[in-house]
């Protein structure tokens, strides 16, 4: 399971929504093993003088807060970040300088999803990658 919060100057952010929607996710399902049905974005398009940045950022400066069950290892979340780093430049021409990005892991039983806790779901995908 994981949710993202994708913060950004709505000028910038609100036309490439989709878009940069379809290449988290994709990052998502190549190195956590994501089934292609759970997509979970939340898009936070702010006004320029809500969104205070370091002055060696553009515009373009783009925050995201990947919330995830704890299991993946060290080495699947680099390629995790390493993926979205890449994708999000070559697809979007938004900058590694302009990205960044947190993971912030919790135990599945810190989870409530459709009514459960989140260690007494059967997920059709594994955790411990």
């Amino acid at each position: 399971m994981s949710q993202i919060k994708i913060y950004g100057v709505k000028e910038r952010l609100n036309p490439i929504k989709a878009t940069l929607s379809d290449i988290i996710h994709a990052c998502m399902v190549e190195a956590l093993g994501l089934p292609d049905d759970k997509k979970f974005h939340r898009f936070f398009p702010m006004d320029k003088e809500d969104f205070y940045y370091p002055s060696d950022r553009t515009a373009s400066y783009t925050i995201l807060e990947i919330s995830m069950f704890e299991g993946r290892t060290v080495a699947t979340k680099k390629q995790l970040l390493t993926l979205l780093f890449d994708k999000i430049h070559s697809q979007l021409a938004i900058a590694p300088q302009d990205i960044e990005m947190t993971i912030f892991e919790t135990p599945k039983h810190h989870w409530g999803i459709r009514g459960l806790p989140g260690d007494e779901l059967a997920l059709n995908y594994k955790v411990n990658v």
